[in-house]
């Protein structure tokens, strides 16, 4: 960021990054900045106090303006220092050029994410202007929180089918001929049972990451939802599901839809599972043509089950991670993963209350065209 090396005036801020006095075309006005900005001259004395920096450190603009830095901004860092005088920006190393982003603490021990530039006019010649940019640790401090909430779930979930596996093949490998053909295959089939489990939660894992780092791949295909329900559908029977618990309605003519086959499956597979083992009734499954963002043609899917519905409370928090509602297992990363994937194919997807009071999911997935996109 380059600051003006000529003199402003303490009444105000304005000129100070726009106009003659800034350095780029058309100038950019503090009150513009996303996040607090405070600039000291050659003496320390505060020439600008934007309005995020008043709002984030509770410290009255008129207050700031043309008193010292370190009365206006009195930082400390973790272990009770103040900041001003450890770093000594006037008077401290004159090959140094500012201070990487780090936390620190305002007074009532309310932390900030402090970095800051000396503006020098020779390489080694004094400090004319200190920028410093100002920034709340609420959103850090979400990410850090979800991250550990991902790692207590994960090592959750993991401890369970894991020691079932080293439990069992543990006992089979000390006494194998103890045991009967049907007693091995049992405790085989559970292992079995309990690395498919681990296979998941790992497969989840890896798609979180993608969905959140925006690299999400999608093979386009042809896709033929109609027969993706079907077998989804099949497979529930064939575990015991009763066949009369779906009701498919199909509205044709549909539009023919490219999107990846994978991803639509892991859509409607997490759908309707929900459905089955937390709703009740009839699980009703539509599939019309639909309208898809900026009126584009579209495939919209909606999965309806007669069970209690979900709380109108927790609708926005639906498709959030970790989200499981009352007495649902589970990781609660399932209906995180769907909205991702089915945004990542520029649809989109909504919750509701069926007719029958159960939950109502609807996607809408816009045509496509045949691509491979990353």
């Amino acid at each position: 960021m380059a600051v003006p090396a000529g003199g402003a005036s303490s009444q105000g801020h304005g000129s100070l990054l726009s106009g003659a006095g800034w350095a780029g075309d058309g100038g950019v006005d503090p009150e513009d900045l996303p996040d607090g900005l405070v600039v000291a001259d050659e003496r320390g004395t505060v020439i600008c106090f934007n309005s995020a920096a008043a709002r984030i450190t509770a410290v009255p603009r008129a207050a700031a303006l043309g008193s010292p830095l370190e009365q206006a901004l009195p930082l400390e860092d973790l272990k009770g220092r103040r900041w001003w005088t450890l770093t000594d920006p006037y008077g401290g190393l004159a090959i140094r050029y500012g201070q990487p982003e780090r936390n620190l603490l305002l007074p009532g021990g309310r932390e900030v994410l402090v970095s800051a530039r000396y503006i020098r006019e020779h390489p080694t010649g004094p400090v004319r202007r200190l920028v410093v940019s100002i920034r709340g640790t609420e959103a850090r401090r979400r990410t850090e929180r979800s991250h550990a909430e991902l790692i207590a779930t994960v090592a959750h979930e993991l401890r369970s089918p894991l020691t079932s596996v080293k439990g069992f093949t543990a006992t089979l490998l000390a006494k194998w001929e103890r045991f009967t053909d049907d007693q091995k295959r049992l405790m085989l089939e559970t292992v079995d049972a309990d690395a498919n489990r681990v296979t998941r939660l790992i497969a989840e894992l890896l798609d979180i990451s993608r969905i959140d780092s925006g690299r999400l791949e999608l093979r386009r295909q042809p896709v033929d939802v109609v027969a993706a329900v079907g077998r989804h559908i099949q497979g529930h029977t064939a575990s015991g599901q009763d066949p009369d618990r779906f009701l498919v309605r199909i509205q044709q003519p549909l539009p023919d839809l490219w999107a990846d086959p994978d991803k639509i499956d892991q859509v409607l597979g997490n759908l309707l599972e929900n459905a089955v083992r937390h709703g009740e009734g009839t699980v009703t499954i539509e599939v019309s043509a639909a309208s898809a963002k900026n009126d584009e043609k579209g495939t919209g899917v909606t999965v309806t089950d007669e069970g209690p519905g979900i709380p109108e409370e927790s609708m926005s928090r639906v498709f959030t991670r970790f989200w499981r509602g009352s007495k649902r297992g589970g990781t609660g990363l399932g209906l995180y993963i769907v909205k991702g994937i089915v945004e990542a194919h520029g649809g989109t997807i909504t919750v509701g209350r069926g007719p029958c009071g159960g939950a109502e999911f609807r996607f809408i997935l816009p045509v496509g065209a045949p691509a491979y996109l990353s």
